[in-house]
């Protein structure tokens, strides 16, 4: 049966407690979360993070410095030819789409915001290339706005560890916010995605090697 706004999904507490283990063991192995994405200021982190849509962080630092180095702010960044920035950001895929968005996002801030990211959900989320996980990453990292940005990775171990069930992204955010306290979900979204790549990765995993599938006897 489909939830409504009058019923709320219930999270039993047996699940709450492993939220609160898995919390635990991600504390123990990163206590210190550093942005994957490199970024001097909220214009680098948006450009980047868009960039970083089926890229990889370590491709998306590669090209940044060489993007950032002709244009760094929007004001630069509207003096180029589209192509040109497609030309820079080819490594990271899609570049047609990225740089159109680039470009136009960049006369956006100039000439609603003064040049300035906005702190704004729909705002953000209003910006060409701009979907709700961008805007998350940029709400928490950049302005330190309480955020889960949910991408595929986390939507995978979500699942895998039982802490959603959810159908997409949209709701797998929503049980995560619901199972761990609001003010853990900045770190905490880096946390999963350290140790899913290091840890608990899509292909090649093995459980019993693993911190969190090994203690709740996952086998996927």
């Amino acid at each position: 049966m489909a939830l409504s706004s009058t019923q709320p999904k219930k999270y039993p507490p047996a699940l709450r407690r492993k939220a609160a283990e898995i919390a635990q063991i991600l504390d123990g192995l990163y206590p210190e979360t550093p942005i994957p994405l490199e970024h001097a200021d909220n214009y680098s982190l948006l450009v980047a993070v868009l960039l970083s849509a089926q890229c990889t962080d370590v491709r998306v630092n590669q090209v940044t410095p060489i993007l950032f180095a002709r244009a760094s702010n929007p004001a630069d960044m509207v003096k180029l030819e589209v192509k040109e920035i497609e030309d820079i950001i080819r490594p990271c895929g899609l570049s047609p789409r990225k740089s159109k968005a680039i470009f136009d996002l960049s006369n956006i801030l100039l000439e609603k915001y003064n040049g300035q990211v906005p702190k704004d959900w729909e705002a953000l989320e209003a910006l060409p290339g701009v979907g709700h996980k961008t805007a998350s990453v940029v709400m928490s990292q950049g302005f330190g706005v309480p955020a889960f940005p949910v991408d595929t990775h986390i939507h995978r171990l979500a699942e895998r560890w039982g802490l959603s069930s959810g159908k997409n992204v949209e709701e797998t955010e929503r049980d995560l916010k619901a199972l761990f306290p609001e003010n853990t979900w900045n770190k905490l979204h880096l946390q999963i995605i350290f140790f899913g790549r290091e840890h608990c990765p899509a292909r090649g995993h093995s459980p019993s090697k693993c911190l969190i599938c090994s203690k709740f006897g996952l086998n996927t």
